[in-house]
């Protein structure tokens, strides 16, 4: 078995989505194990979110990550899937476009 690449990310910005209806900003507060995390989300709520299948075996999510969250039909004010991890980067121009609410701001600041 071979080493694994670590690919810096990169300089320029690429297009990043935005929340469609019913989807919000979040940040990963806490890890619980396997792909469950605990999101402060931009509305206000924590969720307990799961990582879907197509993200958990592409990058890593870790605390203090900015995170798109799309709620669940049922259970959508404690539940939730993540969708979208930002870098470092997009997160701190979505912060300075004043795309995320103030609390969310403070937690990405918070954290380096």
């Amino acid at each position: 078995m071979g080493k694994r690449k670590v690919i810096a990310e990169p300089k320029e910005l690429e297009e990043v989505p935005r929340p469609g209806p019913g989807d919000v900003y979040g940040v990963v507060s806490r890890m619980y194990g396997f792909d469950r995390v605990l999101v402060d989300c931009s509305d206000g709520k924590q969720r307990i979110c799961r990582i879907r299948g197509q993200l958990k075996r592409r990058i890593w999510i870790k605390e203090g990550d900015l995170v798109l969250v799309s709620p669940w039909e049922f259970q959508s004010d404690s539940r939730g899937d993540i969708w979208w991890r930002f870098t470092r980067n997009q997160a701190l121009e979505l912060s300075a476009q004043g795309a995320l609410p103030t609390f969310l701001k403070a937690k990405l600041e918070g954290v380096t």
